[in-house]
């Protein structure tokens, strides 16, 4: 039900602010226990939502500190549902995962993959083998299929510390939506 609702709202119709009052509403009546909430909507409308809104809408979700902690949780915990775990079966890799808040620090989350599986969370208890730095657009984008990785690294929008290997072929072991 709220996919065809999601579905039919214009997105580029709306001004950010707008855009962003719909959300808020949509966390609002989430938090309230209304019965409505952004993770009941699949990744594929999900994805669609980011495709269709513009550049500006994003980074204001970017920069709207409960909108942007709601799309980085949702998206992490979609994580290990799309996961690929034929392509990483050998791998163990704890990736660390930073967000500027624009107030000199960062959000931070990680992701482990080991024995076949995935977890990711912003319990950052391990060490990481690599740490990626991403703005919170960016990445949004980059976990929606709204834009392709490889081109944010080579734009340096994509920053990586530690192992750079694992992080260039990270996305390789997601089945990442499609919009």
């Amino acid at each position: 039900m709220l996919d065809d609702f999601a579905r039919s709202i214009d997105v580029r119709a709306l001004s950010t602010d707008q855009f962003l009052r719909v959300l808020e509403t949509l966390h609002m009546l989430d938090t309230a226990g209304a019965g409505v909430s952004l993770s009941s909507l699949s990744t594929e409308v999900l994805a669609g939502i980011v495709a269709r809104a513009t550049k500006d809408q994003i980074r204001g979700i970017a920069r709207h500190p409960e909108l942007r902690a709601v799309f980085l949780d949702e998206i992490f915990r979609r994580m290990s549902d799309h996961f690929l775990p034929a392509k990483a079966k050998h791998l163990s890799i704890v990736v660390g995962w930073r967000f500027p808040d624009g107030a000199d620090d960062f959000d931070r989350f990680q992701t482990v993959i080991e024995e076949g599986e995935c977890v990711s969370s912003a319990d950052c208890s391990r060490t990481p083998d690599t740490t990626i730095t991403v703005a919170a657009e960016d990445f949004i984008r980059m976990a929606t299929g709204n834009v392709a990785v490889a081109t944010m690294f080579v734009t340096g929008k994509v920053k990586v510390r530690g192992e750079y290997a694992p992080a260039v072929r990270f996305s390789s072991y997601f089945d990442i939506p499609k919009p």
